[in-house]
């Protein structure tokens, strides 16, 4: 997508793992795939992201992937899912936090950093954005951001998020209802 450099851009940030490809699920808790033979995009998924990006949104996948720093994934294999994502959706840009908790970085979510950085980059108005995820830490770095947030639901063995804009399905729905509100705005 062309940004020009005078205009203020909405934009939908998305996890990537269960917001865009299927995570795994050990005992309530997700995961991401173990490679690329294993990562699969989910259903409705590239349908959502063309909608989106045909009524002009920016998509930036911000996505936090702890298992780099704790060494039971390499990055090459994190950069490999990202590659082969972005040659097949419609999205504008892949943020990776490789980082772990005690890291204390600003790019891993529940932090904004990495939504913040993207928004400055492409010159995205945050106020007119969305956050789509399906962890309380994705729902609160948009909140944080000041973006409206988007939660799908899966019923992890996790915290929940205390708060969000909108529970959703998956992010055919969560695209439905953007559209919507975009097209009230007109």
């Amino acid at each position: 997508m062309l940004v020009l450099a005078n205009q203020q851009h909405r934009a939908v940030f998305l996890d990537r793992d269960g917001v865009i490809n299927r995570s795994r699920v050990i005992n309530g808790k997700p995961y991401p795939p173990l490679n690329l033979t294993t990562m699969e995009i989910l259903p409705g998924v590239a349908q959502a992201l063309e909608s989106l990006s045909n009524e002009g949104f920016l998509l930036i996948v911000i996505t936090n992937q702890p298992d780099v720093a704790r060494g039971t994934t390499s990055r090459a294999t994190v950069e490999a899912i990202n590659t082969y994502l972005a040659k097949r959706l419609p999205i504008d840009d892949i943020r990776t936090c490789f980082h772990d908790n005690q890291d204390g970085c600003d790019c891993r979510k529940p932090s904004p950093g990495a939504l913040l950085a993207a928004a400055k980059q492409y010159r995205v108005d945050l106020s007119q954005s969305y956050m789509v995820g399906d962890r309380w830490s994705d729902i609160e770095a948009g909140q944080r951001a000041g973006c409206q947030t988007l939660f799908i639901d899966y019923g992890y063995a996790e915290q929940q998020p205390s708060t969000m804009n909108y529970a959703v399905q998956n992010l055919l729905e969560a695209s439905k209802i953007i559209l919507d509100l975009f097209r009230r705005q007109k």
